[in-house]
Formats: C-alpha cells, sequence, structure tokens
C-alpha cells in the first residue's frame, strides 16, 4: 500500500460498468454484489437462458457454507432470505473403514459447542442460493445481467472488453473469468493450468430418510473414495459420493432402486429407511489450479483459479474468499484512487489468495490419496491419526474453527461486516 497504484490520465473512455464478469453461477454474483457495495458497477455475462436461474424444484444440487462464507452472504444482504431454508452444520464425524464393514473404531468428532462462534457452517439448496443471487442482483442499479449470452473474444490492452457471440462488444475497466475449471477467459488470456485427474467420479445426490439427522454431517473414507452425508432441512440429506470412474459409470447407468442398492452398504441404516428425492448427477474430480490468478486488466475467481477435490466441501468456500478478497483489494483502490485494473492492485489479491488456495489444493490432494486406499499400514497410521486428533481438545477446535473458514488473513466482507 506504500506504492499506490495511481489511476493514469487517459482520454475520456466510454465503459459499460467498472467490472465486466463471465460466468453467472455462483461466485460471479457474489463478487458483483460484493464490489457494489464499494460503488462499483458490475455486468454480469450468464451463458444460460434467466428461466433455468429461476427454477423452484429441487433438483438434488446443495452446498456446504463455512460459516465464514455465511457471514459473507450476511454482508452482502442475502442471509436473512436464506435463513429459513438453511441447516446448521452442528457436528461432523469422520470415519473410516470399507462399505458393508462398518467405521474404524478411530474416528473424529466436531462438536460446534466446542467453539464460539455457533455452528460450523449451513447446507443451503442450490435452487434458493441461486434465485437469492438473482433476486438481489435485479435489485442492485449498479448491476447489468445478460443471460444466455457467451464470450467468443477478449482484449485487455487499452480496456477490458468482450466480444459476444451475437457481435456485441463490452467495456469495462477489470476483466473478471468466473467460468469454471475450463475457463475460456483464462484460456483467451493464455493463462495455463496446473494438475491432474484423480481417476475418480463424484455421484451426487439428495435422499429423504426415516430418521432426523440431528444436523451431522459425515464423512466416511473408503478404498474408492470418501462419501459425504451432508444434512438438509427436514428428513434429507445431500449425498456427495465419490467412486474409480468405471464403478461410477456402472452405478449412474443403474435404475433408482439398484443405484441404492449400490449406496446401502456405505451409507448404514443408522438413518432408517432411504429414498432418492431429486436429480442424479456426476461430476469428473480432478485438481487444475492456474499457473497465475492475474493477466493484464483481469483476475480469475473461484474454479477458473482453482478447482480442488470435494474431499472437505471447500470448492465454493475457497471461491467465495476470492471474492471477498478481489472486491476488498479494488474498493480500498477505488476509494484511494488508484486505478483498479493496475498490476499492483491486482498482485495484491494473487498474493492474499495464492498462498491459501495453494495450502487448500495441497491438503485435499493429500487426504485423497492417504485415504482412498486400502493400503493396511496407510490405514493404521490415518486411524491412529484421527484417534489422536480427537483425544485433544486444542486440536480438535483448530480443525473445527478451519473447517469454519475461521483461520487465517480473512478478507473484512468475511467477518461479517460490509465494505
Amino acid at each position: 500500500m506504500d506504492n499506490p497504484a495511481r489511476a493514469p490520465i487517459l482520454k475520456l473512455m466510454e465503459f459499460d460498468s467498472d467490472l465486466i464478469i463471465v460466468g453467472g453461477g455462483l461466485n460471479g454474483p457474489a463478487l458483483a454484489l460484493a464490489a457494489a457495495q464499494g460503488g462499483l458497477s458490475s455486468t454480469v455475462i450468464d451463458a444460460l437462458p434467466v428461466d433455468n436461474r429461476k427454477a423452484h424444484d429441487f433438483d438434488g444440487r446443495s452446498y456446504a457454507l463455512a460459516l465464514a462464507s455465511q457471514r459473507l452472504l450476511h454482508a452482502i444482504g442475502l442471509w436473512d432470505g436464506l435463513a429459513t431454508n438453511a441447516q446448521p452444520m452442528l457436528e461432523i464425524k469422520v470415519t473410516d473403514g470399507r462399505a458393508g464393514e462398518g467405521p474404524s473404531p478411530f474416528f473424529l468428532h466436531f462438536d460446534h459447542a466446542e467453539i464460539e462462534e455457533g455452528p460450523m457452517g449451513y447446507l443451503v439448496e442450490d435452487r434458493y442460493l441461486r434465485r437469492a443471487f438473482l433476486d438481489a442482483m435485479e435489485a442492485e442499479p449498479l448491476i447489468t445481467l445478460r443471460h444466455s449470452e457467451t464470450v467468443v473474444a477478449q482484449d485487455t490492452t487499452k480496456a477490458a472488453s468482450v466480444t459476444l457471440a451475437s457481435g456485441e462488444v463490452l467495456k469495462g475497466r477489470v476483466l473478471v473469468g468466473s467460468d469454471g475449471r475450463r475457463s475460456g477467459t483464462a484460456e483467451r488470456a493464455k493463462i495455463k493450468r496446473t494438475g491432474w485427474g484423480y481417476g475418480q467420479t463424484a455421484l451426487v445426490c439428495a435422499i429423504e430418510h426415516e430418521k432426523p439427522h440431528g444436523g451431522i454431517a459425515h464423512q466416511f473414507f473408503m478404498p474408492s473414495g470418501p462419501l459425504a452425508i451432508l444434512p438438509l432441512t427436514g428428513n434429507r440429506s445431500s449425498i456427495v459420493w465419490s467412486e474409480t470412474e468405471d464403478n461410477a459409470k456402472r452405478i449412474n447407468g443403474l435404475d433408482d432402486a439398484d443405484y441404492l442398492n449400490a449406496l446401502r452398504p456405505a451409507f448404514g441404516d443408522f438413518l432408517g429407511e432411504i429414498k432418492l428425492t431429486g436429480t442424479r448427477f456426476t461430476y469428473p474430480l480432478n485438481l487444475t489450479i492456474a499457473n497465475s490468478f492475474i493477466g493484464e486488466r483481469l483476475a480469475l475467481i473461484g474454479d477458473a483459479a482453482h478447482g480442488v477435490h470435494p474431499i472437505a466441501g471447500q470448492g465454493l468456500n475457497a471461491g467465495l474468499r476470492d471474492v471477498a478478497a478481489l472486491a476488498e483489494v479494488m474498493t480500498m483502490a477505488a476509494r484511494r484512487g488508484e486505478d483498479i485494473a493496475s498490476p499492483l492492485v491486482l498482485e495484491r489479491y494473487q498474493q492474499w489468495r495464492r498462498f491459501d488456495t495453494a495450502t487448500l489444493a495441497v491438503a485435499t490432494d493429500t487426504f485423497n490419496k492417504l485415504f482412498s486406499n486400502d493400503n493396511p499400514l496407510l490405514r493404521m497410521g490415518r486411524d491412529l491419526g484421527m484417534g489422536l486428533i480427537n483425544s485433544v481438545p486444542s486440536l480438535r477446535r483448530n480443525f473445527m474453527r478451519e473447517a469454519a473458514g475461521l483461520t487465517g488473513d480473512l478478507p473484512q466482507l468475511m467477518t461479517g461486516r460490509a465494505l
């Protein structure tokens, strides 16, 4: 901050908005709303039609929001409308074992009562979260929505401009890529990626069950991959089931009855009878990190910057931390009279997020390799490690605060304070 990037004195240039955000999923809208708090305008380009974003039916998808992410949603004005449809995560139980044989006697048990801040996070269904973002953006005069539009070219030499498939050209000060792991924004900027596949596919669905879940999230590690059982409102849970690619393809090809029969040995009977609700999805699992999170008048957020294994449910949470950091960096720069698109300003964002993201990538990659195997020596080591952590209260609390997103250099929005 000792060397501010002064805004250049250029001839007056016409801008459609300060930010051109490519991607209308979750991180892009979150950034537009966060930037609006700092007085910055945004144009959000969404490839999907608006009706797809306004769907009211439950399709099985949901998100585990860490406490820090919930605070961000509160700070940008969304949480009050989401709270009634959010399920608090009161406990997390982590076990290791084989399907049909039950869990190991060594486990991790995190109880939110051991930390002062409250629930470690919340489960929110996709339909509620996307609709909340859409309604908030439509009500915000600093945000322009462009649905059913795709970007075919971009130029960031004198301004951040994009050419849409329709031929229209939009101009802004900064171009933000929030367009997923195969980010066209990053590709057009010639930003390369580092990563690898895991040979695993995530089977994602939701179930109704006979018994209440008590707000407890379960993570069961099996040789082929982890099974996450995440509590939704009512007697329902979200399932994220990682399997080998061949097994996942076979299981996903089954009808609903046989799909449930394949799930039951790993799931167990602790919640009574189960049945599917909503739609089934599959996602190939890989690690992919952009070699740079910034370029000339350009920044990447969310999966466009970093896609990690869902083993800890931190994908969206890491993206929202990008949002909070970038919004804060640009807002503070604008208030000091700096050029928000200058290399010095964007480098502050990259420095803030790069180490944290690399640490998350290493952690999820290591955990997946450590737990997704049947090596007896590794099984013994990880079980003893879980038992040790579970027996030391200070270690448990550190892990809980990490899961809640409360550690590290938190952006202001993730403390619940508006910019």
